[in-house]
């Protein structure tokens, strides 16, 4: 276990961690999003602090000469995102004792909240974190899905001609926030469900569900067009504790890059509509 999460110093046994960690990652898997359409670089560990970017910039000349040129390398910092929570001590003791339905909405609501956070970076961006999010940097080609759900697939296909258009390869996906998302799934056009019709249109490619996207997103997976860092992935580490609950949190750190602009195409909803 990594020092720095002071584990061995929370009053937890071997399966209160089984249990807590189990309830995490089920939820991470469900909840994250943008690493199914993103290329994912890690986990290169703790100690990580930054990705280098390739370039420089010049600098003034240091104070022993005017002849000496200075170029200042680029890079980008990774952020540190924390959430806490606590689990009661009755709880722990409950697994201790072989519970097969112990209540762990904390461990839940934590791992959402992360994952939510890591996906909305992704998507929209971190300014604070120095990170541009894919529908920030392809705001300018965004297309409007229209006025009814019977014009998304409409929109689709104008975001896959744009795409095709700049030279953008498939295989692509589309990702929509969760009202989209269950509103496409519960309604047809002639009989024919709308989102088979969608998925249809990327030759079967993805069509993924994320909490933490404004509207929706049609992306290239070919590859090489943006890319997750993770330093630490997702780790539970111990605050505190008194006789009736445990301290923890919920921790990773990442940056994320765009390195093509054109290979994503934002889908915008309406000012007056829903998601």
């Amino acid at each position: 276990m990594k020092n720095h999460l002071f584990r061995d110093r929370a009053p937890i046994t071997e399966a209160g961690w089984e249990e807590i960690e189990k309830e995490a990652k089920r939820t991470l898997r469900g909840m994250l999003a943008a690493r199914r359409v993103v290329d994912f670089r890690g986990p290169l560990g703790w100690d990580d602090s930054d990705v280098e970017l390739g370039r420089a910039d010049a600098i003034a000349a240091p104070s022993s000469g005017p002849d000496v040129q200075s170029r200042l390398r680029r890079v980008q910092p990774l952020v540190e995102m924390r959430i806490p929570f606590e689990v009661t001590r009755a709880e722990l003791d409950a697994i201790d004792r072989g519970a097969r339905d112990p209540d762990l909405d904390s461990v839940i609501a934590a791992a959402r909240q992360i994952a939510i956070a890591e996906d909305r970076a992704i998507f929209h961006g971190y300014q604070a974190a120095h990170i541009t999010g894919i529908c920030e940097a392809a705001a300018s080609a965004a297309v409007p899905l229209g006025s009814s759900h019977a014009d998304y697939p409409g929109a689709v296909s104008a975001a896959l001609t744009k795409l095709r258009d700049d030279g953008i390869e498939g295989p692509f996906a589309v990702v929509l926030n969760e009202q989209l998302y269950k509103d496409l799934a519960a309604r047809t056009d002639s009989g024919y469900p709308i989102l088979s019709h969608v998925q249809r249109l990327v030759d079967g490619g993805e069509i993924v569900w994320a909490a933490g996207l404004d509207g929706g997103l049609v992306i290239s997976k070919r590859g090489g067009d943006f890319e997750l860092t993770v330093g630490q992935d997702f780790s539970i580490g111990y605050l505190d504790h008194n006789p009736e609950r445990v301290r923890l949190y919920i921790e990773e750190s990442f940056t994320f890059l765009v390195l093509t602009n054109q290979a994503a195409i934002p889908l915008t909803t309406g000012a007056g509509k829903k998601g």
